[in-house]
Parts: C-alpha cells; sequence; structure tokens
C-alpha cells in the first residue's frame, strides 16, 4: 500500500487501522502522511472508547443526558469525517479541537 491508502485506510474501523498500522511497517520510507493519519484515527478511536465506556455508564444514573451523549457522538461522526476526507486528499489537516493534542499524545506510532 502507498501512504496516502494507508492514509485512509486507518479511518475504517479498528481492523482498517490494525491492516494500515501493518502495511505501514512495511512501508520503506516511512510516510509523514501515513504516521499523520494513522494518529488521527488512534485517537479518535481511543475517544470513542473511552466516552462509551463513561457514557454508558452514565447514562444509567442520569437517563435525561442521552440527549447530549448523542451530540457528543455527532461531533465524533464529524471528526471521522472530516480525517477521512483529509486523509483521500492526501492533506496533514489537524482535526478540529483534538487533532493537535492526538500528534502529541500518539508520538509511539512511529
Amino acid at each position: 500500500m502507498d501512504a496516502k491508502t494507508i492514509a485512509w485506510v486507518s479511518y475504517l474501523t479498528l481492523i482498517g487501522w490494525i491492516i494500515a498500522y501493518v502495511s505501514y511497517g512495511n512501508l520503506n520510507p516511512k510516510s509523514s502522511l501515513a504516521t499523520y493519519h494513522l494518529r488521527q484515527s488512534f485517537g479518535i478511536m481511543v475517544t470513542s472508547l473511552a466516552l462509551y465506556i463513561a457514557f454508558w455508564m452514565l447514562v444509567f444514573m442520569v437517563p435525561f443526558l442521552s440527549f447530549f451523549i448523542t451530540i457528543i457522538w455527532i461531533a465524533l461522526v464529524v471528526l471521522w469525517v472530516l480525517g477521512l476526507i483529509s486523509a483521500l486528499n492526501g492533506e496533514e489537516k489537524p482535526l478540529p479541537v483534538v487533532g493537535t493534542y492526538f500528534q502529541q499524545w500518539f508520538q509511539f506510532i512511529k
């Protein structure tokens, strides 16, 4: 796979991310585009998982929060779409609000 393909495949669920990461390991030389989007998509997945666990517990305690939780899920889907579009265009454009943090926090993806 080339770098651009790795970048957009990384946004296709956890399995897509794993396939992209394994393909990235075989990529020589390493691409900043692929690294960038592997970090961004990993950040979206980790954030989604953490919020899912937290919200799952909260909804049982405070049911009326489900409306706000729905809004947050929609925001995550919007971030996912923006990241995917950026990858398809071959751009290293950070996700709004969280993108720069994902690049700092997930430096272990090299």
